[in-house]
């Protein structure tokens, strides 16, 4: 048993180091540094030996991604459960700042989810992580019904329809939320292009030589769509 314990123990450890190897590469070297011949020759490993942790690259790129995404899903979730639900201004700017909070925590893995594809992988049928996938479209659609009561009178000529979107996208937002109509559904868009938008531009560095103060940015845009939305925010 404590022979079988101290392998399974290795083995984790080991397992661990890859994935952390991986990202490091891929923040050096963009997406494409990620190979298991490379991580072998970072870690001293040879290529067989690492092998028996990830048979192919696609296997560990598949892990990397379905762990960071359930990672931000559980963070954003958490925020959105912990904010009182009596006021969806705070709901919303619990979510924002729990999704920037996560991605400046994890530049690599926002940059694996949302950025640059890594060339020549093949994800899995049903994509790498449905679950968290799922999770987060559901949260941002959870965003946009919050707001809607609110807001719905500044889109009631909205010119969109359920063809408009992509079936998959209903598939997940049109069970949980089934009174939200297709300008809700817009609206929820609308939300991730602002939350979305800073913070990608924050990450890729892209914002470091031009303000000091990307929180400040952050707190005041997600302020500005909160009044957007008729929900200013309570101080």
């Amino acid at each position: 048993m404590t022979v079988t314990g101290r392998r399974e123990r290795l083995r984790a450890e080991t397992t661990a180091d890859i994935k952390k190897t991986a990202l490091a590469l891929m923040a050096s070297g963009g997406p494409d540094a990620i190979t298991l011949r490379a991580i072998a020759r970072e870690m001293g490993m040879t290529a067989n030996a690492i092998y028996g942790y990830f048979p192919t690259r696609d296997d560990l790129v598949t892990t990397l991604i379905s762990e960071v995404y359930t990672a931000l899903a559980d963070a954003v979730d958490t925020a959105w459960e912990a904010a009182s639900s009596a006021d969806p201004a705070v709901r919303i700017e619990a979510w924002a700042t729990a999704f920037r909070t996560w991605a400046l925590v994890n530049p690599q893995g926002f940059r694996l989810i949302y950025g640059d594809p890594v060339p020549g992988y093949q994800a899995p049928e049903g994509g790498p992580a449905p679950d968290a996938a799922r999770r987060v479209c559901i949260g941002l659609a959870a965003l946009a019904a919050a707001a809607w009561p609110h807001a719905r009178h500044r889109y009631q000529d909205s010119a969109f329809d359920w063809p408009d979107f992509d079936p998959g996208l209903l598939e997940k937002v049109r069970p949980a939320f089934p009174d939200l109509p297709p300008a809700g559904v817009a609206l929820a868009l609308r939300i991730w292009g602002h939350l979305h938008g800073l913070v990608a531009l924050e990450v890729y560095g892209h914002l470091r030589t031009q303000t000091v103060s990307p929180d400040k940015l952050f707190r005041e845009e997600v302020a500005q769509l909160l009044e957007t939305l008729g929900l200013p925010r309570r101080r």
